[in-house]
């Protein structure tokens, strides 16, 4: 049998080339402001693939997505046990584009100490009176490009993003750079949409995108999981304030009134997380994980 070695690990998920596919796996790590925690959350990595694979699924009408299949029968040999079942998506190869593509549907978090401060976020003015946890007018998108492991993602306005795309797509920063707004735009309204139907509000997620072999933009990476968006219960929701969440918020939270904690989370709080992780993807999928 042969044995496959990830050719990248980022802060959660690990790489794998298959040849004519990529084997992506995610673990049960987790990381908060940039840094990789000690702990593993069990189960986490088997949410996070099964819930990108329901919005995969969902979205699959407004833009093509890498993924080819979660099923381990579908993956060499190597994968077809039960350390990568549940947690691992076999992936067409694409030429990744640098950059994460924030949509931000609710003012909340950076954007909002942003906000109090100019009234705007990532250069975009928004309406005064705004309190912390409101709906914006319409969804913005606020671009960011990719930092390497363990530095910090730097936002980034469209005319910086279209520079940026430029130096490694020369001649195309403006044509992607415009598609990927509408593609993140588009994306999120219609799953904001579903997700409010459900119980739950989206306050704002990110998205990943690719060029496949024949020059076309393909959505890739993980999609609308509680690790790259914040879940916010729609019950009890009432702005002026931060919300309770269905995502990793919480361990955010918990970093932040506990400082000194050298990045390593006591045992309840692993256990409220993966409780959280795994209550989303019940409600959003109207299915109980396995």
């Amino acid at each position: 049998m042969k044995q496959f070695v990830p050719f990248k690990s980022g802060k959660v998920r690990e790489m794998y080339d298959a040849g004519d596919s990529i084997i992506m796996v995610a673990t049960d790590r987790i990381s908060a402001f940039d840094h990789i925690l000690k702990n593993h959350i069990t189960d986490k990595g088997a949410v996070l693939t099964q819930m990108s694979k329901f919005w995969f699924d969902f979205t699959k009408d407004i833009i093509p997505n890498h993924m080819l299949s979660t099923d381990v029968n579908d993956m060499p040999e190597f994968f077809r046990t039960d350390e990568f079942k549940g947690r691992s998506m076999k992936c067409e190869k694409l030429t990744m584009i640098p950059m994460e593509c924030i949509v931000r549907g609710y003012i909340t978090g950076s954007g909002w100490g942003s906000y109090q401060k100019t009234g705007e976020v990532c250069g975009i003015k928004l309406p005064t009176g705004l309190r912390e946890s409101d709906k914006l007018p319409r969804p913005i998108f606020t671009p960011s490009t990719k930092a390497a492991l363990g530095d910090h993602d730097e936002n980034v306005n469209m005319e910086q993003a279209i520079k940026f795309l430029d130096r490694d797509f020369p001649g195309k920063g403006k044509e992607y750079a415009e598609k990927l707004k509408e593609y993140t735009i588009e994306l999120y309204v219609k799953c904001a949409d579903y997700a409010h139907s459900k119980g739950i509000i989206i306050a704002d997620t990110k998205f990943e995108f690719g060029i496949d072999n024949s020059g076309k933009i393909v959505l890739g990476d993980e999609m609308l999981t509680p690790d790259s968006s914040r879940f916010w219960p729609l019950e009890g929701y009432e702005p002026g304030h931060s919300q309770p969440s269905y995502d990793k918020q919480f361990v955010r939270d918990w970093l932040n009134a506990n400082p000194g904690n050298d990045y390593l989370l006591p045992q309840d709080v692993i256990d409220k997380t993966i409780a959280k992780y795994k209550e989303a993807y019940n409600m959003l999928t109207g299915k109980n994980f396995k």
